[in-house]
C-alpha cells in the first residue's frame, strides 16, 4: 500500500502477513493488518494507534513523517485492543498530545490503562463535533455497536475521506492481493454481523454524505469508485442473500451422514437450485462456514445425533449462526441416528427462534444408511429447495 493517501495524509499502519489467528479464534491464511493515519497538516493528527506488539515499529514509522514535529492529537476511533493497545507508550512519546475520543471510550480507557491518567489531556467529542486542524477538518459521528458501544467515525471533508473504524475492514495482509470480497465478508459476518441494524443506521447517516475515499482499521483503503462496497454492505447489513443457491453443511462421523448430503447436493444441482455449496464442518474454517451460510439464500443442515445431542461440530456451527443473527432463510434438515435419532429435532429447536427462517420439508432421518426410502426424500427435499414460491 502506499504511504501516501492524499497528499498530507499518510498510512502509518502495520502489515503483518506472518499472523495466524485473528481474535485468538479467526483462522488467518494470509496474515492482518492493524491500520493507522496521519494528517499533517497546520496542526497534526494521528488517526489510531496499534496492538503492543507492534509499539516500535508503529512509532517510528510515525516519526520517520514528522520529522520532528508532534502530533496535536491522537483520534481513538475504538478502544479494542488491536487498535488502542499502543496508547499509553504514544503518549510517553508526545507529551505534548492530546487524545480525542467518545465518552465512552475515555471510560474504557482508565479500564485498559488503570495506571495511567489521562484526563487532562483528554478531549471528548460528540456527534457533530469537528476538529479543525488547517486545510483538513475532521467531523465525527457516533457509531455505537459498530461494533463496541463506543465506536466513532470521523470524516475529512477536504478530501472526502471517512475514516470507517472496523466497518469495511476484511482480513488479510496488504500483500495479499484479492478481490476484496470473500475475505471482507468473512470478517463483517463473524466481527461486526450480529449488528446488521446498526450497520444499517450508520449507512443511512452516511447515505448523502460524498465519499471519496473509506479509510477502515483492516484492510486495504478504497477509493473510488465506493459503490461495490456499500451495495455488499447495505446486503449485509440487512441479512440478504447475495446470491441464489443452498449450502449443504454436514458433519459426519463414518461417511454415512456425508453420503446423504453429498446425494442431495448432485440432486441440487440436478434441480438448478442455483449455486451449490458443500461444507464439511468437520475440516473446514467455521468462520468462512458462518460466512457462506449468510451468502447463500438456502442451507441444509446435516449431522448425526451424538451423545443424545447434536454431533459437535454442527453444534458450534449453529451456535455461531445463532450469535450472528442468522435469519432469513430456508432451511432443510438431514439427520442420521442408528437408535435413537434427535438431532433434526434439536438442529430446529437451535434455529427456530431465529427470525425468518422457514423450514423446508421433508426432514429426512437416515437410520445409518441411506435406503431407497432415504434416496426419494432427499429427491423431495431437493426439488423443494429448487422451487422458489413468490
Amino acid at each position: 500500500m502506499e504511504e501516501t493517501i492524499t497528499p498530507g495524509i499518510y498510512y502509518v499502519g502495520i502489515d503483518d502477513p506472518s499472523v495466524k489467528v485473528f481474535e485468538n479464534q479467526y483462522p488467518l491464511s494470509h496474515g492482518m493488518t492493524y491500520n493507522s493515519y496521519l494528517i499533517v497538516d497546520d496542526k497534526v493528527a494521528l488517526l489510531d494507534a496499534v496492538e503492543t506488539t507492534y509499539d516500535d515499529k508503529w512509532l517510528n514509522r510515525v516519526n520517520s513523517l514528522l520529522d520532528g514535529r508532534q502530533p496535536s492529537y491522537l483520534i481513538v476511533h475504538h478502544m479494542e485492543p488491536d487498535h488502542s493497545g499502543a496508547i499509553s507508550v504514544a503518549m510517553d512519546e508526545w507529551p505534548e498530545m492530546k487524545l480525542v475520543a467518545s465518552p465512552k471510550a475515555l471510560t474504557m480507557m482508565t479500564q485498559f490503562f488503570p495506571d495511567e491518567d489521562f484526563s487532562s489531556r483528554s478531549i471528548p467529542v460528540k456527534e457533530g463535533d469537528s476538529l479543525p486542524l488547517g486545510t483538513h477538518t475532521l467531523t465525527f459521528y457516533n457509531a455505537p455497536m459498530v461494533h463496541w458501544p463506543e465506536v466513532i467515525l470521523s470524516y475529512e471533508k477536504s478530501e472526502k475521506i471517512l475514516f470507517s473504524a472496523d466497518a469495511f475492514g476484511k482480513f488479510g495482509s496488504l500483500q495479499y492481493q484479492d478481490d476484496w470480497t470473500s475475505e471482507a465478508r468473512r470478517y463483517y459476518i463473524n466481527i461486526v454481523g450480529k449488528y446488521g441494524n446498526q450497520v444499517n443506521l450508520l449507512l443511512n447517516k452516511f447515505a448523502n454524505l460524498p465519499i471519496n475515499i473509506i479509510a477502515p482499521l483492516h484492510g486495504p483503503v478504497l477509493r473510488a469508485p465506493l459503490q461495490k462496497y456499500l451495495k455488499l454492505y447495505h446486503k449485509w447489513s440487512r441479512y440478504e442473500p447475495e446470491t441464489r443457491g443452498v449450502l449443504v453443511a454436514y458433519a459426519s462421523i463414518y461417511g454415512d451422514t456425508a453420503d446423504a448430503a453429498q446425494r442431495l447436493a448432485a440432486m441440487l444441482r440436478q434441480e438448478n437450485a442455483g449455486e451449490v455449496m458443500v461444507m464439511d464442518l468437520c475440516t473446514c474454517d467455521q468462520s468462512e462456514a458462518v460466512a457462506q451460510a449468510f451468502r447463500l439464500s438456502e442451507m441444509v443442515i446435516a449431522a448425526p445425533t451424538y451423545d443424545a445431542g447434536i454431533f459437535p461440530a454442527m453444534h458450534d456451527f449453529l451456535y455461531h449462526l445463532t450469535i450472528k443473527n442468522y435469519r432469513n432463510r430456508r432451511v432443510g434438515i438431514i439427520d442420521n441416528g442408528s437408535w435413537a435419532p434427535i438431532a433434526a429435532r434439536l438442529m430446529r429447536d437451535m434455529l427456530t427462534p431465529l427470525p425468518g427462517i422457514t423450514f423446508v420439508e421433508p426432514t429426512v432421518t437416515v437410520r445409518s444408511r441411506l435406503t431407497p426410502a432415504n434416496i426419494d426424500s432427499l429427491q423431495q427435499l431437493a426439488h423443494s429447495l429448487a422451487t422458489v414460491t413468490p
